[in-house]
């Protein structure tokens, strides 16, 4: 495994990401396009990304960090394969040693259905266990989410 920053992705980074993305995340936040994709990474700002690739050199996860309204920002999205055996320890790692506070918004429930029909499970457990404060007075609850804003500290 190896963790590579990039500031700028290629076009093949992005194909490999936005199908990780359609893959994992609730079916309501599918891209149906790299156009689309495209949109999403050019709203956002000071955007650093962080590739975890495996042993054959494929992209089994990610996490990208960006500012929004003056306040550092993430998002990790990884393989269904390799969670549960640390590599989202070691991404999430990678970003804390760059960054003094981040924010994120989690899924806080179980039935969100993901692209291939399976349950999304929330990832609430993995971010408590990193740390990371639950802000649950701050929601997003909108046709594309529903999650709760998470904060962490050094």
């Amino acid at each position: 495994m190896k963790i590579i920053e990039k500031d700028v992705l290629t076009l093949e980074q992005k194909d490999s990401l936005m199908q990780l993305w359609n893959n994992e995340y609730p079916e309501r936040l599918h891209l149906n396009t790299i156009e689309d994709f495209d949109l999403y990474l050019n709203g956002l700002t000071n955007t650093k990304h962080y590739l975890l690739f495996n042993d054959s050199d494929k992209i089994i996860g990610w996490t990208f960090t960006f500012l929004r309204e003056d306040e550092n920002w993430f998002a990790i999205i990884l393989d269904h394969q390799i969670q549960g055996k640390g590599n989202g320890l070691l991404l999430m790692n990678e970003i804390k040693s760059k960054n003094n506070c981040l924010n994120g918004w989690v899924v806080d429930h179980e039935n969100e259905v993901k692209q291939n029909g399976d349950f999304y499970k929330s990832p609430m457990p993995f971010y408590i266990k990193n740390g990371f404060t639950i802000i649950a007075e701050t929601r997003i609850e909108n046709e594309k989410m529903s999650a709760v804003k998470i904060n962490w500290k050094r």
